[in-house]
């Protein structure tokens, strides 16, 4: 594999958290970049000098024109991205404006989807969802199962771009091209992908997309978004709703819904205004490094990565090529191992990864990754299983 040409070096002055700290899990929160304080306290300055003209000076415009900058990055068309709180509201949104009293009642996904999109979907089922979960084999999908799954009874298709154990990059143009064969929709969780592994809705010809900014996009929590193809929005009309997806939320009408025409229609009630705007100083660094240039550096990093653990007597729960994997290693340990332990130990040495049970440890390089870190990590891991001594940390627990 060709070395990218990228230099972690002009980037790593935005993070200051790099300064102390082997930083190696983006795959859970992405580092804070510098931007993200400035932009707090401009929200703060704004709030503290305009008071109530702030909400006609940018706060509440902030879902879509945030929504805006966020497009760019997985080429949407300008006014099809809306800001939201997170997946599980968006899920549940959107599950809201589909009818499943009919026989287009199936939601189909795999046994490898993030465990809060399942909790969504099978609360539907009281309302007539009818839910068939793909099996897998746990690191990789088989798409021939999954597009057989999908037939003319499937209302939905809400599957995950890169699985979040093993990070296997799902077919999602097969699967929109077969759903779109049988009438259904595909609802993409780019949670583990955007911000490492490029997407671009428009080649793909995906009907949504949802995710957060926590992990790759180094945005932070509380700012989720969600695409909607722009000639899907009018076919969609969601229970779960409020003022902000009214046509005119300062006329006051009471009554019914009145649905907005544009992406709007997918909100609810008022905007968490902060969150969108901190997060936007991570979309402008990925804009500036671009996708194409994280993806290479990523690619070269865990392919590094893996080799030099599986020379050291690791195993990975991870695809082995690179072009089906996305931004994370999982490195498997021995039943009588214990991952929150090694996590811990690792955290002692200023190295941060996590654990995933039935999967292993998760380690994530970003654009702003050195190859030496890895080196690192991987010697202190292999030290910390020859030594023994992650068996001191066993009573410790991590929260990541």
């Amino acid at each position: 594999m060709a070395l990218p040409d990228h230099d972690p070096a002009d980037w790593r002055d935005q993070f200051p958290i790099l300064e102390s700290t082997t930083y190696l899990v983006n795959h859970s929160l992405g580092a804070m970049p510098r931007g993200a304080r400035q932009k707090l306290t401009d929200f703060c300055d704004q709030w503290e000098t305009r008071g109530v003209r702030a909400w006609a000076e940018g706060w509440w415009d902030a879902p879509t024109r945030v929504g805006n900058l966020l497009a760019r990055l997985m080429n949407a068309p300008e006014g099809s991205v809306v800001m939201h709180q997170n997946v599980s509201v968006i899920q549940g949104l959107v599950a809201s404006a589909l009818d499943f009293s009919g026989p287009r009642d199936k939601v189909v996904y795999t046994d490898m989807n993030f465990p809060t999109n399942m909790y969504v979907w099978e609360g539907w089922k009281k309302y007539g969802a009818r839910v068939q979960v793909v099996p897998t084999d746990g690191i990789r999908v088989d798409t021939a199962r999954l597009l057989e799954a999908i037939d003319e009874t499937t209302a939905i298709v809400p599957i995950s771009h890169v699985t979040y154990k093993s990070h296997y990059i799902q077919d999602v143009a097969a699967i929109c091209r077969r759903a779109k064969e049988v009438g259904a929709l595909v609802l993409l969780d780019a949670y583990q992908s955007l911000g490492t592994v490029p997407l671009d809705v428009q080649a793909t010809g995906v009907d949504m997309v949802c995710g957060g900014s926590v992990k790759w996009l180094c945005g932070g929590p509380g700012a989720g978004y969600l695409y909607v193809r722009p000639d899907l929005l009018p076919r969609l009309e969601p229970r779960i709703t409020g003022w902000a997806a009214h046509a005119a939320p300062f006329a006051f009408e009471t009554g019914a819904q009145r649905y907005a025409s544009g992406i709007e229609r997918m909100l609810h009630g008022s905007p968490s205004v902060a969150s969108f705007v901190q997060a936007s100083a991570g979309y402008e660094l990925l804009l500036e490094v671009g996708t194409g240039n994280v993806r290479a550096w990523s690619q070269h990093l865990t392919e590094r990565l893996r080799r030099d653990l599986l020379s050291r007597g690791f195993e990975l729960h991870s695809p082995e090529v690179a072009a089906e994997r996305g931004g994370t290693l999982t490195v498997r340990l021995s039943a009588d191992e214990n991952g929150p332990a090694f996590v811990k130990a690792l955290e002692a040495q200023g190295i941060l990864v996590d654990h995933r049970p039935g999967a292993g440890i998760r380690v994530s390089p970003h654009y702003y990754t050195l190859e030496d870190e890895l080196d690192e990590f991987a010697e202190a891991l292999a030290a910390l299983r020859g030594n023994g001594r992650w068996r001191e940390h066993l009573a410790g627990r991590t929260a990541y």
